[in-house]
């Protein structure tokens, strides 16, 4: 399948995807703090989540506490809510097996999210949520593309 560099993420294209039906309790989207002009976070709010941003750290350029934040509003969530429920992970990384192992310890069934490319079937990650949900099924649903690709 080719790249096509104009196909942008519908953010509540993205969320009813993850929702599959259920009703959203919390949608969370982390990142680095953006510029001054940036829309990617404003269409991400629009879209239904509330975003929160991290400085990044000045000498490297690098995301600081972007996964420990998301970490800590799953947490967060699992322990207020008062029925067990559905997380849905949109990540591949291995950083959140202690977010997972929380969500199963509370009763939780937990739900991963991500683009193929994004994790490996046999990793920690995927075999410790419940559910792998590819996101790159669902391409034409949770975004668009300006250039047609000729057939």
């Amino acid at each position: 399948m080719p790249q096509d560099p104009s196909w942008r993420l519908d953010y509540a294209g993205l969320l009813t995807c993850l929702a599959d039906g259920r009703k959203i309790r919390e949608a969370f989207l982390v990142g680095s703090r953006p510029p001054p002009n940036d829309t990617v976070w404003k269409m991400a709010e629009r879209g239904g989540f509330k975003v929160k941003t991290h400085d990044r750290d000045s000498s490297t350029n690098k995301e600081k506490a972007v996964d420990s934040e998301l970490a800590v509003q799953g947490t967060r969530i699992i322990c207020t809510t008062p029925s067990p429920a559905v997380l849905v992970i949109a990540s591949g990384d291995r950083d959140f097996i202690p977010l997972v192992n929380i969500a199963h310890d509370m009763g939780w069934t937990v739900e991963m999210a991500a683009f193929e490319s994004a994790f490996s079937n046999e990793g920690e990650m995927a075999t410790s949520v419940d559910k792998i949900r590819p996101l790159d099924e669902l391409l034409d649903k949770i975004g668009t593309c300006s250039y047609k690709w000729p057939h």
